[in-house]
């Protein structure tokens, strides 16, 4: 089982996540705290599950490799290298910047296989943030993995909230403010397929562990990011997730 009673939150040089309330994590984050992601299972995001980015397809969905509207969910997993918590620096690799995909992250709660979409919500243990940030690329079928699996490439948290926190997932309106970039809000509520149809769909032909998180997908012209930015991905209510961006030279001197 992976529950949250709460809100979970991991601090950095902490072994174990705390789970706090929000008054609590509120502070602890007022403070400036930085943490590391709050779930350290499997992430698959969910390509074109945002009904503006199919529709943005047009004509070509009917084409190859597409050949027709995706009948199941498309998925991609961030690997355990592109994890990373609130406050992290992470490095752009090129002047076209990085595509800061902030989605809706559903945490796993037990084992669930073959879940029927009536129950699904039961399976979730809570609900957090991600900023699923990708190399800028044209291709929607297959990217490459240099794309969307660089190291911090998945920024996840601050804080998991239990699913009682959360009246409606299928909802939340997502906004995403990046200095120096016009504010980009967005809403679940452009899922072509809702929360528990998600799960009920991708438990059907593989089996999701506890801990384990499903993005609801990219939404369609997210912004992008340029090294010296600061990000911020909210949902109104929640603690915001934040994120730096920084040149390559700067994280070698980091390290030194």
């Amino acid at each position: 089982m992976f529950s949250v009673d709460d809100h979970l939150l991991h601090l950095e040089g902490e072994a174990l996540p705390r789970d706090v309330s929000a008054a609590q994590a509120r502070a602890l984050l007022a403070g400036g705290a930085r943490c590391r992601a709050p779930v350290s299972g499997a992430v698959y995001g969910t390509l074109l599950n945002d009904r503006h980015a199919l529709e943005a397809l047009g004509d070509a969905v009917n084409a190859p490799p597409y050949k027709a509207p995706p009948r199941a969910p498309i998925l991609y997993l961030k690997p355990r290298n592109t994890l990373a918590g609130h406050g992290a620096r992470v490095v752009v690799p090129g002047a076209q910047g990085l595509q800061v995909g902030a989605s809706l992250g559903v945490v796993i709660g037990r084992t669930a296989t073959r879940v029927a979409a009536r129950v699904a919500l039961d399976y979730i243990a809570g609900y957090t943030l991600v900023a699923d940030l990708s190399v800028p690329h044209d291709s929607v079928y297959r990217p490459s993995v240099r794309f969307r699996a660089r190291d911090s490439f998945c920024v996840i948290g601050p804080t998991v909230l239990a699913r009682k926190h959360v009246a409606d997932a299928d909802n939340l309106a997502i906004h995403v403010d990046i200095e120096g970039a016009a504010p980009f809000s967005a809403n679940t509520a452009t899922n072509v397929r809702k929360v528990a149809q998600l799960i009920a769909d991708i438990t059907d032909f593989m089996t999701l562990s506890p801990g384990d998180v499903i993005t609801t997908g990219v939404r369609h012209g997210s912004p992008v990011a340029h090294e010296g930015a600061r990000a911020t991905i909210s949902i109104e209510g929640w603690q915001s997730l934040a994120v730096e961006f920084i040149a390559p030279h700067t994280a070698q001197g980091a390290t030194a």
